[in-house]
C-alpha cells in the first residue's frame, strides 16, 4: 500500500531528538519491512500548550489549508491507499487525517491515540471531541499500553481497538564483548522540567540512602535543566559522577554495553523506549511499577519494579542487583532475550501487517 503518515506532535524528521520522533521512525520502518510505501504526508504542529480558543483557531486554519493542499496535490498523482496517524491527544488532534480519508474514501489508522476525561473539563472539550471522531473513524486503534487501550473503551466503546507493543530496532544493541564492570549504572534521559525532572529528583535521593555501596554512575543526556540536575547530584562528587550529555544512539549503544544496571525511576512514563534500549545491550533495569513501565519491563525477570514514590524501596532494589551479581546477569541475559525476540522492529513489522491484514482486508492491499 502508499501510506501517508502522520505525526501531528512531532514530525518524524523534527531536529530535537524524543521517544515521540523516534518512536514516529520506527513505526514508519516496520512498515516499510512489510513491503509498504511510507511517506510523511504533513509536518504540520497541531501542538497547543493551552486551551485558548485563538491558539486552537490558528492551527484550525493551517489544518484547513494544508488539507487543500494535500488533495490538490494529489490530483495529479497516485493517491494514498491508507492514512496512518501517530500519537494524536488533547494537546495535537489530528485536524487533517479524517477529512482527507473521508474524501478520497481510504482507510484511517492511529497508534497511541489516548483520551484523558479530565481534560474535558480543562478547557480541552473540543479538542477532544475531534479525538473522539478520529478515534471512531478509524478501522483500527493501535494501543501501545493497556492503560491506553482501558481508557479509549470507556471514552469510546465503539471503537476498533488493538494491542501493537512498544519496541525498537534493536541492532546496535548487542550484549557487550568484554564483561561489562557490574557497578556501573547508567541513565539515559533528557534534562528537562516535569516528570523526567521528578526522577532525576528521586533517582538522586535515592542513591542517597546507598552511597556506601561501591557504584559510579553515568547520565547520558541534555536539556535546559542540566545546571539543576548536575547540582542535585554534586555532593557525590566527579569521582562517582560521570556526565556524557547528548549523544548519538551508536554512542548510547557502546555507553550502555559497558555498563552494568540501568536505573531510571520513570516518573509518569508513558513506558519509556529507553527501557528498551538497554535490556536490549543485556542491561537488567530498576525502575517504577508506575504508567507504562510495565509495559517495557518484565519484574522480577529483566528488572526490579518497585511502587511509585518509594524512595527506600527503589534504593533498596538497586543495592540488591549490586549485591547479588548472579540475579543480575540472569536478569542481564532475559533482558536481551526479551526484547530482541520480542521487542524488535521485525517482531512489530510482523505484528503490525496481522493486525492491518485483519482490519483492513487483502482488497486495500489491491488498490
Amino acid at each position: 500500500m502508499n501510506i501517508a503518515f502522520y505525526a501531528p506532535l512531532k514530525p518524524p524528521g523534527h531536529p530535537v531528538p524524543s521517544g515521540d520522533r523516534l518512536m514516529a521512525r520506527q513505526i514508519m520502518e516496520a512498515l516499510r519491512m512489510a513491503g509498504h510505501r511510507v511517506e510523511v504526508a504533513s509536518e504540520l504542529r497541531s501542538f497547543t500548550s493551552t486551551p485558548e480558543a485563538d491558539l486552537r483557531a490558528a492551527i484550525a486554519r493551517q489544518a484547513g489549508d494544508e488539507t487543500l493542499r494535500l488533495l490538490a496535490g494529489w490530483q495529479s498523482r497516485q493517491t494514498p491507499d491508507l492514512w496512518f496517524t501517530y500519537h494524536p491527544y488533547y494537546k495535537t488532534p489530528d485536524l487533517i487525517g479524517p477529512p482527507i480519508a473521508r474524501q478520497l474514501g481510504i482507510p484511517y489508522v492511529t497508534a497511541e491515540a489516548s483520551y484523558s476525561r479530565r481534560q474535558d473539563d480543562n478547557g480541552w472539550a473540543e479538542n477532544q471531541r475531534l479525538i473522539a471522531d478520529a478515534v471512531r473513524l478509524a478501522a483500527v486503534n493501535l494501543c501501545f499500553t493497556e492503560r491506553d487501550r482501558v481508557g479509549l473503551v470507556e471514552a469510546i466503546p465503539y471503537g476498533r481497538y488493538e494491542r501493537f507493543l512498544p519496541f525498537i530496532d534493536v541492532a546496535q544493541f548487542k550484549h557487550a564483548a568484554s564483561a561489562p564492570d557490574p557497578r556501573r549504572l547508567i541513565t539515559v534521559a533528557m534534562l528537562r522540567k516535569g516528570d523526567k525532572f521528578d526522577s532525576y529528583v528521586m533517582l538522586a535521593k535515592a542513591l542517597d540512602l546507598i552511597r556506601d555501596r561501591d557504584w559510579t554512575l553515568t547520565i547520558v543526556g541534555d536539556g535546559p535543566m542540566r545546571t539543576e540536575v548536575r547540582s542535585m547530584f554534586s555532593s557525590f562528587g566527579d569521582e562517582r559522577i560521570t556526565w556524557r550529555g547528548e549523544r548519538p544512539t551508536s554512542e548510547i549503544a557502546t555507553e550502555l554495553a559497558t555498563a552494568g544496571l540501568y536505573v531510571w525511576p520513570g516518573c509518569n512514563e508513558a513506558y519509556g523506549l529507553a527501557y528498551l534500549e538497554a535490556q536490549a545491550a543485556g542491561l537488567p533495569v530498576v525502575a517504577q511499577a508506575t504508567a507504562g513501565v510495565p509495559e517495557v519491563v518484565m519484574a522480577g525477570k529483566t528488572g526490579l519494579l518497585t511502587p511509585e514514590g518509594d524512595v527506600a524501596a527503589y534504593a533498596a532494589a538497586i543495592a540488591e542487583l549490586l549485591s547479588d551479581q548472579s540475579k543480575r546477569q540472569a536478569m542481564a541475559d532475559a533482558a536481551h532475550t526479551f526484547v530482541h525476540r520480542e521487542r524488535s522492529l521485525t517482531a512489530a513489522s510482523k505484528q503490525l501487517e496481522t493486525i492491518l491484514r485483519k482490519h483492513l482486508g487483502d482488497t486495500n492491499y489491491e488498490r
